[in-house]
């Protein structure tokens, strides 16, 4: 398959026409990648439209690209969302970058009450912008068309909110499904049926030492289903993955 790169927009973009490629993506596809006039090239919009075609010439730090074909993948539904705890060691990024090469079509950083991270201040948009950067460059290496969104941070109080008042529901349209991901659940993920109608599934691994149970309960009296992958408990940088794959199967699209 040919190698994707992004570009900040694909907009009247059309098959015959010329793109070009510059800045940081265009710079690392020259000099890094080494990429020649010839070589058939995709590049996005990271939201959905991916152009193809052949280079048509290569400058110093930017190259042009012929189109020879326009194709917009639609977004899914229901679009998945992992809200991920702030955890440590970097646990919460290895999370975001599998999670979204897997799929996940929204990632939003929770600052759980067990989580030993903690984004105050300044960290606060140094944090999603680095969970945003591992999240591009992951959907860059698995070829995908559509980049997640990157939300800021949310609270427990935030994340119990309804549909339409928490930042967790993609801009408050249509309706939420929110799992919580439980190694004491008694239903398992595997079994467990998405609802048909429903526009968004957002899935909450809590940090390292587990969510706490007043946060169980103030997110099932908000309507949250909760749910486990096996008998084994896995760290927070796996369980948001390996539950997202199980989604992905559930709902056929693997």
């Amino acid at each position: 398959m040919a190698s994707l790169y992004l570009v900040d927009t694909l907009d009247g973009v059309t098959a015959g026409g010329q793109v070009s490629l510059d800045g940081a993506e265009g710079r690392h596809a020259v000099t890094v990648s080494r990429v020649r006039v010839g070589e058939r090239l995709r590049l996005s919009d990271g939201r959905g439209t991916v152009v193809a075609g052949a280079v048509a010439s290569v400058g110093k730090d930017a190259l042009v690209l012929t189109v020879e074909s326009v194709d917009v993948d639609p977004a899914p539904r229901p679009s998945l969302t992992l809200v991920q705890a702030l955890a440590k060691g970097g646990r919460d990024e290895m999370a975001v970058q599998a999670a979204t090469e897997i799929g996940v079509d929204r990632v939003v950083p929770w600052a759980a009450a067990r989580s030993v991270s903690r984004w105050d201040g300044a960290k606060v948009e140094k944090g999603r912008a680095r969970w945003a950067a591992i999240a591009q460059e992951a959907a860059k290496q698995a070829v995908r068309s559509r980049v997640p969104e990157v939300v800021g941070p949310v609270t427990t109080a935030q994340l119990s909110g309804g549909a339409g008042t928490s930042p967790v529901d993609g801009g408050g349209v249509g309706r939420r499904a929110l799992v919580l991901l439980d190694p004491t659940a008694t239903v398992r993920l595997a079994t467990w049926d998405p609802p048909t109608d429903a526009d968004e599934i957002a899935l909450v691994v809590g940090p390292e030492g587990g969510i706490d149970p007043s946060e169980l309960d103030r997110l099932e009296a908000a309507g949250a289903v909760r749910v486990r992958l096996g008998d084994t408990v896995l760290r927070t940088s796996t369980a948001g993955p390996a539950a997202l794959a199980v989604l992905q199967s559930r709902l056929g699209r693997w």
